[in-house]
Order: C-alpha cells, then structure tokens, then sequence
C-alpha cells in the first residue's frame, strides 16, 4: 500500500467521498499504479473521522477475530471476509506505517498513543499526495449523466469520465458533515438495490416522555455503574454494564448503543421497546431489600436511599421518576424496582443524530470485490453500504476494510478489462 506510482499512471480511477473508506481505496489504488482523483462536498477532507477522535480516536478492538466478526451481525458473512483482508491488526500496522503507534485500553478499545484523530489524518494525506492522489474539494456529486459523473463545484457543474470509480459516499447521519444519503434516489434510478437508512448507534425517546422537573434537573446528567437489559434480535436476553445519559426526552450514550439496532428494530415491528435498568448491577438483590428494610426514623426517604444503597442524584430522581408512591414503603418491591427498573421507549432519535447509519446498497446488488453488478466498473465502500456495528472501533474498521477491498477490487477489474482488449 506503501509503494509509490507509476510516473506516468494511464489509468484514472474517481473516487467520491473523502472519509476513511474512501482514503482507503485511494491509497490502495495510487499504489497499485493508477491516477486517483478524490471528490468531496466539503472543504476539507475526514471530517467525521476528526469528530469521531475529539473525544480520542477509537481506531480499532482487540477482540479476537471470532468475537470481533460477531459485532457485525446478520451483515457478518459479507463483513468478516473483508476483515480477513484488513482487520484490527492490519489497522494497528498501517497506523505504525504513518508514524503513530497505537495502544490498547481497558476496555480493549484502540487508539493511537496520543488519542487523537488530526496528526494521523495529516500523515495520511501527506502519503496520499506523495502518491500522486489528487483532490477535488467543494465538489458535491450529482449522480451520472450517461456513464459520466456529474459534479456540483464553485466554478459550476463538472462532468468528470473515469476508467472505474469507488463511491464511498457515506449514510445518512451528521449530514453537516458530509454524509446526507442524497445519493440514494441516483443509485435506485440505476436499478441498484438500496435499503432505506435507519439511525444506528443512536438514543431514544422514552414513551410519555420525562417529567418537567426531572427533565430540567437531571437531562445531560450520566447514569454510572448500572447495567442495562434488553431483549436481542434472536430473543435471548441480554444484559451489559455500564453507563448512558439523560436527555431532555429520553437515553443515550454508550450503553443505549450497544442496544441500539435491537431496540429500534423491535421499535419499529411492535411500536415500542422495553428496557430494564439495574441501578446496582454490584448488589444482589437480597443485600438491597435488607439494607431497605434498615428502620429509617425521622430521615427522608432520600437520605436513607444515599445512606443504606449509596443512590443519590440522577438514579434516585429516576426511581422517583418512574416508581410508585406507594412502592418506597415496601422495601420487597422498592428492591425490586431498583433491580430491574422497566422503561418504555417509543422511538429512536432522528438519523442526523445518530453516531452512524444502518441501511445503504445492499450486498446482494454487488460481488465479493464490492462492484455493483449493475453498474460494472463502479464499486462501493464504507457507511454506504448496509451494515452496522456497535461503536468500540468495530465501524471504523470495517469502514477501512472495505476501503481496501473496494480499491483491490477496482484494480483488478481495470486489469481484466485491459487484458480483454489486448486479446
């Protein structure tokens, strides 16, 4: 991937889209001796992938393959092969390549030794246009007119030809970004099998909403060292521990996340979805009862919650959000609620909110190389196809990887199609 060009490449390849996919297959393609032309809507490039690192750049996991492939779920067959071709370790060694070395977390999460997403997309870019790859930016793509691409630019609209093309244009959350899904209509006008994008990785209403007073008191308030079940695709239900937000209107956060795609599936089949919160996820419920049942004299329910169970804050507002008057008489069923505290959820938030996308070309309107069947020569790569992960490093990786297979793919297509007309 490293190798320089030809000097005199005779070979154009477009790529759309300036995110990791799609710098990915740039730098797959400028390697393997084509000239690259790289197109984006925004004035600069990676600017998702700089969001995604201000809080420090999750490159990769350090799960094992076998658990690694599973955060891909039903979309795992079609995903794992390209993670055999560049996963979490070949991310670790291409980061090295650029000068940034990379570490593991408790969590088991990647991320490069100083945590942040700017100084590796600037060696990035800089090996890119070592390469010989050329940038287009503020040039928003319109779709085809014939088999040309139609550009949007500052100085009017562009009609570029290319011998094949990579799109890797990205779904449909944080469209200020770059990522609109304004190319779905383009591509279903071609006969290409698209399914609808759907929020992933995104927070939820809850059903009737908060209270004003919890609202206003606790909204943006974290809910810490609690555990979160759900009931998953398959039925079987499941539990995770960690944390996750309050908003003015419902949850969000890392624990909601990984529930996500299960729950708005469920949202969307049923009209609703439930979860249960354990407030302490460390404490049997046997130990809370008996700390409840503790006489309390003359203190607030409040205090003695603070006092015996450690529960102040947003986790009492919640139980007194959501549990019977009545109920923090009895110290069998206030237990109970702070075990498995039940809440409904009537809807995911808007796409544009959401971390990232489910939905996007389908597998089945391409072969294993990425390449549209109906449109030969042009491949696809990254958030636009349909899939989705938990976050943990498992989107960005995918999002390279198929980079690579897309620009792996494209080579060996222009070489094919070379070969045919040489015989």
């Amino acid at each position: 991937m490293t190798s320089p060009p030809p000097s005199t490449p005779t070979r154009t390849v477009a790529v759309v889209g300036g995110g990791p996919a799609g710098l990915m297959a740039a730098e797959v393609l400028a390697a393997g001796g084509v000239l690259v032309h790289l197109f984006d809507a925004m004035p600069s490039v990676g600017r998702k992938f700089l969001l995604a690192g201000k809080g420090g750049l999750n490159l990769t996991h350090a799960d094992p393959p076998e658990l690694f492939a599973s955060r891909y779920g039903a979309a795992r067959s079609r995903v794992e092969p390209m993670l055999q071709c560049f996963g979490a370790d070949a991310v670790r060694e291409w980061a090295r390549g650029l000068g940034i070395e990379t570490f593991v977390g408790s969590s088991k999460r990647v991320f490069p030794a100083d945590m942040k997403a700017a100084p590796l997309l600037r060696a990035w870019l800089h090996r890119l246009r070592g390469q010989g790859v050329r940038f287009h930016m503020r040039h928003r793509w319109l779709g085809w007119e014939g088999d040309t691409l139609r550009f949007e630019t500052p100085g009017g609209e562009a009609l570029v030809r290319a011998d094949a093309v990579v799109l890797a244009l990205g779904g449909g959350s944080w469209a200020r970004l770059g990522s609109d899904g304004a190319w779905q209509p383009w591509l279903r006008e071609r006969g290409i099998d698209v399914a609808a994008l759907r929020p992933s990785n995104c927070g939820f209403d809850v059903d009737g909403n908060w209270s004003e007073h919890f609202s206003s008191r606790f909204a943006g308030e974290p809910l810490k060292s609690v555990a979160l079940a759900w009931t998953g695709a398959d039925g079987q239900r499941l539990q995770q521990p960690g944390e996750f937000v309050v908003t003015a209107g419902g949850i969000e956060g890392s624990l909601v996340y990984a529930a996500s795609a299960a729950l708005r599936d469920r949202i969307e089949a049923e009209g609703s979805a439930t979860v249960t919160i354990d407030l302490l996820p460390a404490r049997s419920l046997a130990w809370v009862q008996a700390e409840l049942a503790h006489p309390r004299g003359p203190r607030s329910m409040s205090t003695h919650l603070k006092t015996r169970l450690g529960l102040h804050g947003v986790k009492a507002g919640l139980l007194h959000e959501r549990v019977p008057k009545a109920d923090f008489a009895d110290p069998a069923r206030l237990a109970a609620w702070i075990k498995a505290l039940p809440l409904t959820l009537s809807a995911p938030r808007p796409i544009d909110e959401a971390i990232s996308s489910a939905g996007g070309v389908r597998f089945e309107a391409m072969d294993d190389a990425l390449m549209l069947n109906a449109l030969p020569g042009t491949f696809c790569a990254g958030e636009m196809i349909d899939w989705e992960a938990p976050t943990g490093g498992y989107l960005l990786t995918a999002c390279f990887a198929s980079g690579v297979v897309a620009g792996q793919g494209a080579l060996a297509w222009l070489q094919r199609v070379a070969h045919s007309r040489a015989s």
